[in-house]
């Protein structure tokens, strides 16, 4: 039996779930928003005295790694539209600097030109600047796993150097440095 997936998941006050049996698709309000999800296989749904629990149709292999999955997503929902969920990027090297605008993110990376990426709509999107502090991102909204990609494709356009630390990266993140080449006697 899967340990996460026979876990009930809290409904907060304000948050309601509804499953429909022929679409499979369960959908949670709250008062950030609303998410929606897809369930393949007959998984089923049920919401009861505040609290939401997903059962498996079988024993077999496939059916019990989903088992756990749904219920982690359909929790990371209940957080989402709750409480959301916020993401911080720093960008370390000298003359990096990122700005946004209309869901827009300007970088200067150090490349020959500057990057352009448009978040999607469903994140809210904030860059600063402050004087003698490294500039920082700040990614908020209410999918976790749309949050992590974006957030994962900033990271992406300039990884973290092992040798100076230059490079984006989430706040609080340790980067293991390499000692540099050692000087002929």
């Amino acid at each position: 039996m899967s340990r996460i997936g026979k876990q009930p998941i809290a409904l907060p006050n304000g948050v309601t779930c509804t499953f429909s049996e022929g679409s499979k698709k369960i959908s949670v309000k709250g008062p950030k928003g609303e998410l929606h999800q897809t369930l393949k296989g007959d998984f089923k749904v049920k919401v009861e005295n505040g609290n939401i629990t997903i059962s498996r149709p079988s024993e077999e292999k496939p059916d019990r790694a989903l088992h756990g999955l749904y219920r982690a997503l359909v929790a990371n929902m209940v957080t989402g539209v709750s409480k959301g969920y916020k993401e911080q990027l720093e960008l370390i090297g000298v003359g990096y600097k990122a700005s946004a605008q209309n869901n827009v993110l300007e970088l200067s990376l150090g490349y020959s030109h500057s990057v352009f990426l448009a978040v999607p709509a469903e994140l809210k999107l904030q860059a600063t600047q402050e004087k003698g502090a490294n500039p920082m991102i700040y990614l908020e909204g209410i999918d976790k796993q749309l949050l992590g990609q974006v957030a994962a494709k900033i990271k992406s356009l300039r990884k973290v150097e092992p040798y100076k630390g230059k490079g984006i990266r989430y706040v609080g993140e340790y980067v293991r440095r390499k000692a540099g080449k050692a000087a002929a006697k």
